[in-house]
């Protein structure tokens, strides 16, 4: 059996980041399609939180390196201030120095015949970039998202650090690799000379998960007598702005269409609970507001089963992306609703899905209308919201580990670069 080494942050016990589930189902389901996964990632001490409960999912026998890492605004800051260097092009830069010689040693030891890390932290794709030109081997940079936009990151310097990686990564990678069409498309015209060396690796769901949160999923609904809309996962101020939904709300409930016992909405998980309170507060909706903690990654799987329907916010600012969680959503097999651009990549996905039930992110009369619609029809019968049983089918992180396969086996037969 081949192996790869795999540099990613995202990598349990972390807790609270759906960029876990990426890598750790690669490293679950790579073996059966002959290929052992290494990984080399952060030492935990770099985590804002930690939880054991993904770590039994680590196959056995794997081979797992945590290299020296810090969190630059917790433990380098004084009085809450740092120098900006060292947090360029992420917080967690210092991971890099000693990544860097671990994942030599790894290489050295275990004979790799290829490499692979993943963004969001490009600090990674540092790392990998590193590591292939010192060892020639041959690079899959998976970047999933686009990483150098237009304002962000919105410091200049941390943006040219960013564009700089990006470029490295691209130019040295034998494949870079996305989750989305719209972004493969984007990187083929910012870098047309190595068009044909970018690939979709779509995100999925782990039925393995699902089985077990099923298992569990016998309480109920989850608020009796309600209808119980979850948004699972962090909301971004911009990315996920929520302002035109509590105005939403507002409309439905001033015109008497909605009341706190027919309707609430359930933020689990969602970091922005200042943001959320404060809208709801100001448009006098926080009555039909619940706002949770983080629970262990099956208890989430299991608070989908139960509700009665998934919500998803993705602005058009984000056209490009897809929620890693829409896949899940797709799983769980309840009524989905989208607020998010009719045209960008998460609802063409829905739609390719057979889901119909999207409103604008941006417009608080047409998410009311889909509200309502989705109160007072049954869920089903004036809108399409449930998936396709084959679209559901396709989306399994196994089928998304056998397309890595491939990228795999095409890449390792390339001669060393360095």
């Amino acid at each position: 059996m081949k192996s790869v080494l795999m540099i990613a942050y995202h990598f349990p016990p972390l807790a609270g980041s759906s960029g876990i589930q990426r890598t750790l189902r690669f490293v679950q389901h790579l073996p059966n399609f002959g290929w052992q996964p290494l990984v080399l990632s952060a030492d935990p001490r770099a985590y804002e939180r930690t939880s054991a409960d993904l770590e039994a999912d680590i196959p056995a026998g794997t081979v797992v390196r945590r290299a020296f890492a810090l969190d630059t605004a917790r433990h380098l800051s004084i009085k809450g201030r740092y120098i900006g260097a060292m947090a360029r092009p992420d917080r967690w830069i210092s991971w890099r120095f000693d990544a860097v010689r671990v994942g030599m040693e790894m290489i050295r030891k275990h004979k790799p015949a290829a490499i692979w890390s993943t963004y969001p932290i490009a600090t990674a794709h540092r790392i990998g970039a590193e590591l292939q030109r010192r060892s020639g081997l041959p690079w899959i940079a998976d970047f999933r998202d686009p990483m150098a936009q237009d304002s962000y990151p919105a410091d200049p310097k941390t943006w040219q650090s960013y564009k700089d990686i990006e470029r490295e990564a691209v130019a040295r990678a034998a494949l870079s690799t996305f989750t989305t069409p719209s972004c493969v498309e984007e990187y083929r015209q910012r870098y047309p000379a190595r068009a044909q060396d970018l690939a979709l690796l779509e995100n999925g769901y782990d039925e393995d998960s699902f089985a077990h949160a099923g298992e569990l999923a016998s309480g109920g609904p989850l608020n009796p007598g309600a209808i119980t809309l979850l948004h699972s996962g962090i909301v971004y101020p911009s990315e996920r702005d929520p302002t035109q939904l509590m105005a939403a709300l507002k409309r439905l409930h001033d015109a008497g269409a909605i009341t706190p016992a027919r309707l609430q909405l359930r933020f689990r998980a969602a970091v922005a609970e200042d943001l959320l309170r404060r809208l709801a507060s100001e448009h006098g909706v926080l009555d039909y507001v619940q706002i949770l903690p983080p629970v262990p990654y099956r208890e989430a799987l299991e608070e989908m089963l139960r509700a009665d329907g998934l919500l998803l916010l993705q602005a058009s600012n984000c056209n490009a992306q897809i929620p890693a969680k829409l896949y899940e959503y797709l799983r769980a097999g309840r009524p989905v609703l989208c607020l998010s651009d009719p045209v960008g990549d998460t609802a063409r996905v829905l739609r390719d899905s057979g889901i119909d039930a999207i409103a604008r992110l941006d417009d608080a009369a047409d998410i009311a209308r889909l509200l309502q619609a989705f109160c007072h029809s049954g869920s089903v019968s004036q809108l399409q919201t449930l998936a396709r049983s084959d679209a559901i089918a396709a989306a399994s992180r196994r089928g998304r580990s056998e397309a890595l396969a491939g990228l795999l086996e095409r890449v390792s037969s390339l001669p060393p670069k360095r």
